[in-house]
Order: structure tokens, then C-alpha cells, then sequence
């Protein structure tokens, strides 16, 4: 394929952008080569600057859920626009897509709009800090929430040592409050409220990890912090950036049946559009300014043109939508392992319904370690062998694939005829 519009794009944005690219994962550092710039996308497709198609499983990292370019939410977009882009006060579609999430979350009886994930979780970490009077967070290896300071630590020299920061610019002092632990282990957690117990405002975690890649939680693991944290006296915080709506009409807390007592939204939620949302039990929720001490603010919080997008994309979704979506992946994935075992290439596949992820390795995957074991060099191999074949997966071994209600059979048997070409010079 030509990508010399593309090439000459990031050049040009080098000069004007950090590394040219406005996230880091978009530099195809991962991958190497040049990023691919797009021009636009209808349905599962992308179609890139120098004219060359793709069937899209980044899906814009997950909030477009029924594909690019929905009509109901373009058409919904186009009609809100011409009446206002924003007020900077309040607006009746703040409220009703409100409504939505709290009537599809039984854990949600208020929720707070605001702009993106990061700017969802970090309220999470500061209204449960506000509410227990607690200071330090317990987070995963692997699971990312944002880029707020206080979750940008990593593990210490010991599992049950204070965090250190793991980016320039957040100091010790922020970071020591910040706890990192092994994903699906619930032993340690437990050793963790055993000696940090009095002192832990909150656990959060990606209730399916969605960050290195998909890595649904073992059997009883969510069931466990929910007990550790309840007997503790501390939060437990479900970040539902990725999963909530695209796993189910109740997002991981529906489908594994643990409630928390704060979620976290986005992507789905605003229909691809910016937006992000904290929501909980409303006497946790009303502890937000201004009606509580522990504030919290936001220019263009509750958008309408967001909220608009947000309310039509949950308003397309109903119980076939899910069985579809979940059809659709499981054929993907189970196709993919098939071709994989017959090319005599090491490959695992995690899914969950509307997102799955490519480990080329052999054994199960459940945990940042067994992640990183994964051959990173194949990946890379695979992602520009596809690409050149048309289909657009994550420029990054350690991210989530996501499917849409636009994936058809077509799609999908475009995608592993393409994949049966290539997983043979793989092995």
C-alpha cells in the first residue's frame, strides 16, 4: 500500500506536535513505521489520506460501538449542533443521558459528567479519599486509568512497598500513596489489607484489563476485592472506561456480578465523542461539591453535543445488539486460535464480548508477567502484514482489539482469510 500522504503528514506534525502525535500510542512505536493518518471511516472501514481501506479493530480505542459514522448518532450530532454547540451551563440532554446510566447500572444512582476518563478517575481517587479519609490507592500491574499523577506510580521493590513514580513530573511524595499489585491476585490484596489496611482509601481496577491488552478477571478475583474492601472500610472503584456498555447493558459489573461502590465511564458513553463520568451511591455522590466538600469542576462538562452523542448510541442497544456483538468476536477469536494451531504458531486469544487481544504465545494469559512473555517482535511482524492486507488492528502488542455492530460476516471472513495468508510465515 502507498502511505505517502501519511509519511508526509507525521513530518509535517513533527514539527509542530510532540513526535508528531497527539497520544503516544499513535506513534507506531510499538510497532515501528510510519502512522497512518485517516480521513475518514463509515461502518467497520477507515479509509486513509493516500485512499487505502481497512476494517477498523481500534474502533477509536472503543467508543464506537456500532461502527464510524452511525447515522443515529450523526443524524442526533448534526440536529444538536444547530441549535448550540455548548452554554457552559445546564442543558435537558445533561439530564436524561444521565437517566440512561443510572436506569442500565444498578450500582449508579448519580452520576457526574465530565471529560474524559482520566478526568473521571482521578475524581473517583479524590472523592474516595475525601470520603474515607484515607490517602492511599490500590492499583493493578497493567491496568491504566489516566495520566493523573496519583496513578501514574508503579510497583516498588517489593510487592507491598510504596509506589514510586514511573513518569517524570509526578513526585515521590504523590506517588508513594499509590500501592501496585499483581492483576488477578487476590492473596495479595488481601496481604495488602493486612498491612496497609487502615491507611487504604480505595481499590481500582480495570474489572476486565483492557490496557495490556484483554485480560478478563479469574474466577472469584472481583468478588475478592469486593471483601477486602469492604471489610478494610475502604472504596471499591470499577474503571469502566472501556468495558461499561460494550461488555453488556451493565458493563463487567453486570456480566461478573460485583457491584462497586464507584464506576468510572467514557468512550461508549459519549458515542465518540470527548466525555467521561464518576457515578456511585448517592450518598458517596453527593459528597461532590456542590453539594459536598470534595470539589470537583469542569468548563464543558456535560457537553450537549457529547450528551447527545451518548444518549443515541445507548439508546441502539439492546439484548440481540449484545448476542450479536459477542457472536461476532467469539468467531473472531476461536477463528483466529484455529489458524494459529494449524500454522504451528504460538498464539493465545483473550476475549470478552467486544473486545479481544493476540498474545503470540503459548499458555493462558492472566497477568501483567504473562503478558509480557508474549512475542512483541511477532506482533509487530503481524500488525504491518495485516495492515498491508487491509485490516487495521492496535499499532501496539499491549492493547485491546474492539469489535463493533458494523463487523459482519464479511468482515470477518475478510479478516481471517488475511490472517490465514499471514500466520504461516509466522511460525
Amino acid at each position: 500500500m502507498d502511505h505517502d500522504k501519511s509519511a508526509n503528514l507525521i513530518a509535517r506534525a513533527e514539527r509542530s506536535i510532540p513526535g508528531g502525535v497527539n497520544s503516544p500510542v499513535r506513534a507506531f512505536k510499538g510497532v515501528g513505521g510510519t502512522p497512518v493518518f485517516f480521513a475518514s471511516g463509515e461502518g467497520a472501514w477507515l479509509t486513509d489520506v493516500d485512499g487505502n481501506r481497512y476494517i477498523d479493530f481500534v474502533g477509536s480505542w472503543g467508543p464506537m460501538l456500532q461502527g464510524h459514522a452511525f447515522p443515529p448518532v450523526i443524524d442526533a450530532v448534526r440536529a444538536r449542533a444547530q441549535r448550540g454547540l455548548g452554554f457552559g451551563a445546564p442543558s435537558e440532554v445533561e439530564v436524561e443521558l444521565a437517566e440512561a446510566v443510572v436506569a442500565r447500572f444498578p450500582a449508579i444512582e448519580k452520576v457526574r459528567m465530565v471529560n474524559s476518563g482520566t478526568e473521571a478517575t482521578m475524581t473517583a481517587i479524590r472523592l474516595a479519599r475525601g470520603h474515607t479519609g484515607r490517602d492511599m490507592i490500590v492499583k493493578f500491574q497493567g491496568c491504566y486509568h489516566g495520566h493523573s499523577d496519583a496513578l501514574l506510580a508503579e510497583a516498588g521493590s517489593g510487592l507491598l512497598t510504596l509506589g514510586l513514580p514511573n513518569s517524570p513530573g509526578v513526585p515521590e511524595d504523590t506517588a508513594k500513596h499509590t500501592l501496585t499489585l499483581p492483576f488477578n491476585d487476590a492473596d495479595a490484596v488481601a496481604r495488602a489489607f493486612e498491612r496497609f489496611g487502615d491507611d487504604i482509601a480505595a481499590v481500582i481496577v480495570e474489572p476486565v484489563a483492557g490496557n495490556m491488552g484483554c485480560v478478563p478477571p479469574q474466577a472469584g478475583f472481583l468478588a475478592a476485592l469486593r471483601k477486602s474492601t469492604a471489610d478494610g472500610g475502604a472504596m471499591l472503584i470499577f474503571d469502566e472506561v472501556i468495558t461499561g456498555f460494550r461488555i453488556g447493558r451493565a458493563g463487567a459489573q453486570g456480566a461478573y456480578g460485583v457491584t462497586p461502590d464507584l464506576t468510572t465511564l467514557g468512550k461508549v458513553i459519549g458515542g465518540g465523542l470527548p466525555v467521561g463520568a464518576i457515578g456511585g451511591q448517592a450518598d458517596i455522590m453527593d459528597r461532590l461539591a456542590p453539594t459536598g466538600p470534595v470539589y470537583q469542576a469542569g468548563t464543558l462538562s456535560g457537553n450537549p453535543l457529547a450528551m447527545t452523542a451518548g444518549l443515541a448510541m445507548l439508546d441502539s442497544l439492546d439484548a440481540e445488539f449484545y448476542e450479536t456483538l459477542k457472536s461476532t468476536t467469539d468467531r473472531l477469536a476461536d477463528g483466529m486460535m484455529q489458524l494459529a494451531v494449524t500454522r504451528g504458531v504460538p498464539l493465545t486469544v483473550n476475549r470478552a464480548c467486544g473486545m479481544f487481544s493476540l498474545f503470540f504465545r503459548d499458555g493462558a494469559v492472566r497477568t501483567y508477567d504473562d503478558v509480557a512473555a508474549a512475542d512483541v517482535d511477532r506482533y509487530r511482524r503481524f500488525f504491518h502484514a495485516m495492515l498491508d492486507q487491509g485490516v487495521y488492528f492496535a499499532p501496539s502488542a499491549f492493547e485491546t482489539a474492539f469489535v463493533s455492530g458494523a463487523h459482519g460476516d464479511d468482515e470477518v471472513d475478510r479478516t481471517l482469510q488475511a490472517a490465514g495468508r499471514i500466520l504461516g510465515g509466522l511460525a
